[in-house]
């Protein structure tokens, strides 16, 4: 067997999450938040499309983690995301941040809005 290292360039992956927080890059983010290849900020939820709406044109699809459990995203949300060119994937928050990673390493253009677990 072949172990081969993953590495991600300059694009932080998510190191781990818990109870109301997620880590990258050694830093602790608390509450919802959009990871992308330019680094992790605070995202406003399911209210806010304008944060994940500043990177159409340089991603290809969007993970929407949903906490705990999938759930559905407002329709609102998703046709406006879709309208500017966006793939929206909706998942929980734990197979959110596992596919973010795996697309991430494979140098695809990928981010990620996760609620906290």
């Amino acid at each position: 067997m072949r172990l081969t290292e993953i590495t991600y360039d300059t694009a932080p992956p998510i190191e781990g999450y818990g109870p109301g927080f997620f880590r990258i890059g050694g830093q602790r983010l608390k509450g919802a938040c959009l990871i992308s290849p330019w680094g992790p900020g605070p995202w406003g939820g399911l209210d806010d499309t304008a944060t994940p709406l500043a990177l159409a044109g340089r991603i290809d699809v969007l993970f929407v983690g949903m906490g705990a459990d999938v759930a559905h995203v407002p329709a609102t949300f998703r046709a406006e995301l879709e309208q500017a060119g966006l793939g929206v994937e909706v998942m929980a928050s734990a197979a959110a941040c596992r596919t973010y990673n795996v697309l991430l390493s494979e140098g695809r253009r990928v981010a990620v809005a996760l609620l906290p677990v």
